[in-house]
């Protein structure tokens, strides 16, 4: 049962001008999404409940928001007249806990991935249909300064005819929390951790056209996998071809030796032009995305802020517009369906 603090049981309709929300875990990338948030000197909602299965987390967060409901669940929240739920807890958790509240009535932002295998993927776009609430995926490199802008030009066909695209993400350390190597919680490795961030942003700047799987490739310590058995992979390896003949290659990896923290890139090869995203420097935060005709480079963003926030800024904005479910969320189909066939092959 929840720890009542000062909660009032009125519930809220989503006209209020604060929607009332509730942040489900509470580690590094939930606190940070929430610290961030609260900070802004604007706040358009209102810190309604704080879930956390750690004593110590939900103690600390619950000292910085005394008003807020805390409980272990989110089994414990859903009579506290809420409008919406912030999810970051293991991937292995996001399915049923997405579901669970969006069947009460809730709308859902769900740390990526929303699920850890298609079927559930699925089952939560179906329970947010039904429900008629707003789902939304942290996918926040959509939104580096100058990704859009990218968008809008290869929508204009200023790019031509797309030829190749190649990403990569390599990381030269491995996550840190233990659920992370256990095949229950995490779902998969390197490829669901950091391969679907790039997946993600290829289908989404080219509108989603359909890819099919060519050939691809994972390792655990040097070792080929096959399977869904055995260790997590920490290095990926795939290739996609696209309905015009474009080629999508992938790389991915943790503890990769690449002489700097993380090598990120995303390059777009086209008839009439390219296009990049990449890190600067080695960093997991800096980007610049540039623009390319022949010996000519045009710099399109530079990230050097605070931006990890704006997928859940831009997805608070639409909640208060209106909570009902917006067709956008079903592009998650297509990048799952990449992922779940290169693990099945």
């Amino acid at each position: 049962m929840s720890a009542r603090l000062q909660v009032p049981t009125k519930v809220v309709r989503l006209s209020h001008s604060r929607p009332r929300i509730a942040f489900v875990g509470l580690g590094w990338i939930g606190r940070k999404r929430l610290d961030a948030l609260v900070s802004e000197p604007d706040a358009q909602f209102g810190v309604a409940a704080l879930v956390d299965s750690d004593t110590e987390r939900l103690r600390a967060a619950a000292s910085v928001h005394p008003d807020a409901s805390v409980a272990p669940t989110i089994d414990a929240l859903f009579d506290e007249g809420l409008d919406a739920v912030v999810i970051a807890t293991p991937n292995g958790l996001h399915a049923a806990q997405a579901i669970a509240c969006l069947e009460h009535g809730l709308s859902v932002f769900c740390q990526k991935p929303l699920a850890t295998t298609l079927h559930d993927v699925r089952r939560v776009l179906a329970a947010a249909r039904e429900a008629d609430r707003l789902l939304g995926i942290d996918f926040c490199y959509r939104h580096i300064s100058g990704m859009h802008e990218l968008r809008q030009r290869l929508r204009s066909g200023a790019l031509g005819e797309i030829v190749a695209v190649d990403l990569v993400f390599h990381n030269a350390y491995g996550p840190d929390k233990s659920w992370c190597r256990e095949r229950a919680l995490a779902g998969g490795g390197c490829l669901l951790d950091l391969g679907v961030h790039l997946l993600d942003l290829a289908l989404w700047v080219q509108d989603a056209p359909p890819m099919e799987r060519v050939r691809s490739r994972l390792f655990a310590d040097g070792q080929p996998l096959q399977g869904c058995d055995g260790p997590l992979e920490d290095l990926a390896y795939a290739e996609f071809i696209q309905p015009n003949g474009a080629i999508v290659r992938l790389s991915c990896s943790w503890h990769a030796h690449i002489g700097q923290p993380a090598r990120i890139q995303m390059e777009i090869t086209g008839t009439r032009g390219g296009a990049s995203w990449s890190n600067v420097d080695g960093s997991f935060y800096d980007f610049d995305v540039h623009w390319f005709q022949g010996t000519n480079r045009e710099r399109l963003g530079m990230s050097r802020d605070d931006w990890g926030t704006r997928a859940l800024d831009a997805w608070l904005q639409r909640l208060r517009a209106s909570n009902r479910f917006d067709p956008e969320a079903e592009h998650i189909v297509r990048s799952a369906e990449l992922i779940e066939e290169v693990y099945r092959a």
